[in-house]
């Protein structure tokens, strides 16, 4: 590569990384974070995800628990129930109304044993910046473009990488000053671990923005799964059945399949999701789902996450490939140390940028001061 093709890659490059960078740092350190946090909120607050009544008590009715929420949040109130995965834990009810938070119930006896709003704890408030910079789907979208920008920047970096003779000198020089020290350790974690970032990086931007999705379901030639509609109404409508008519619906139609969510929309004129895990799916919580007339309880259809559309079908490998949950604990670790390491590139991109900067700067001026001023011209005597 010549000089002057180098210098322009390396000014887009350090800019590139200084202007969007910084902010994708923060995020990984974030998730980075989560792998540690989740598992720690639940130990300290065995009150919010520890039933009451322990595993051995049989579940009780559902209805009861949506009743009691619509009536304090409002007929328009979207409700996500998410029934345990182990025995012993509590149905958590995601609620999106006039309060938008979390409200932890006993699956055995029905009551309320606490709720969060969306922004408190730590764990509450990393998720929300982790996932949409505390901005919903504007954020996402912003992040799915600053995962793109990182991809460009990890293919500049590994072009300014690129050693001339092979194999590579990898070694980072601790004896040489910090400075050096800190450019070889940007420089070879970035190609080290690059690539481990970069799918930590594009998971996570999939998933956050349902547009590559989309994208990935077109190039495929195909179309997007979406949910049926709702036939016309009866005139002479019965009473709706309530929600746990509809689990039992939901269990017939996908039998052995255990239920992971129930989303119940704000609209009566929307079906009901209900989301199970076949033995054979390798999402941790399940794709197929079944769907549901609330009115009626009549199954509309059953999509098993097989017969999804290639963009969705992803995200039974995307989504535990991202959290690491697809390797159990050494993949959440490998999930947190991507983390760790982009966030680290980040801080010692921008040191490495303002510690050049200041020894610039510091030669010019002694350079200045070295530089003896040149007298001033003597006017010509003109007599």
């Amino acid at each position: 590569m010549t000089g002057v093709l180098r210098r322009a890659w390396l000014r887009v490059h350090r800019w590139l990384a200084l202007s969007v960078g910084w902010l994708l740092a923060a995020v990984a350190l974030m998730g980075a974070l989560l792998v540690v946090v989740g598992p720690l909120d639940r130990m300290l607050h065995p009150e919010l995800f520890q039933a009451r009544a322990g595993a051995a008590a049989a579940s009780a009715p559902l209805e009861a628990a949506r009743r009691r929420l619509l009536r304090e949040f409002g007929a328009g109130t979207a409700l996500v129930f998410r029934l345990p995965a182990d025995p012993g834990g509590t149905v958590a009810v995601s609620v999106k109304g006039r309060w938008t938070g979390t409200v932890y119930v006993d699956p055995a006896g029905g009551a309320e044993q606490g709720r969060r709003g969306d922004m408190e704890g730590v764990r509450n408030i990393l998720f929300k910046l982790h996932s949409s910079l505390g901005l919903q789907e504007t954020g996402k979208a912003i992040l799915a473009w600053i995962a793109l920008a990182y991809l460009f920047l990890l293919v500049t970096g590994l072009v300014l990488w690129w050693p001339r003779r092979w194999p590579p000198r990898l070694a980072i020089e601790w004896r040489k000053g910090s400075l050096r020290a800190l450019f070889d350790l940007h420089r070879t974690g970035g190609a080290v671990l690059g690539l481990l970032i970069a799918v930590s990086v594009a998971t996570g931007a999939y998933m956050a923005w349902p547009p590559l999705r989309d994208a990935v379901t077109l190039l495929a030639g195909t179309q997007p799964v979406k949910p049926p509609k709702l036939p016309r109404a009866s005139a002479l409508a019965a009473p709706a059945p309530g929600l746990d008519a509809i689990l039992a619906a939901a269990r017939n139609a996908v039998p052995g399949a255990p239920v992971t969510f129930v989303t119940l929309p704000a609209r009566s004129d929307k079906p009901v999701r209900v989301r199970v895990k076949t033995a054979d799916d390798p999402h941790p919580n399940g794709l197929s789902s079944v769907w549901l007339d609330p009115r009626t309880g009549r199954v509309l259809g059953v999509d098993l996450w097989r017969g999804l559309d290639p963009g969705a079908r992803a995200t039974v490998i995307v989504y535990p490939l991202h959290t690491g949950e697809l390797g159990g604990p050494l993949g959440e670790a490998v999930a947190a140390l991507s983390g760790l390491a982009l966030a680290g590139l980040g801080v010692t991109g921008i040191w490495l940028w303002f510690r050049r900067r200041r020894i610039a700067s510091a030669a010019a001026a002694a350079a200045a001061r070295r530089t003896p001023a040149r007298p001033a011209a003597v006017p010509a005597d003109r007599g």
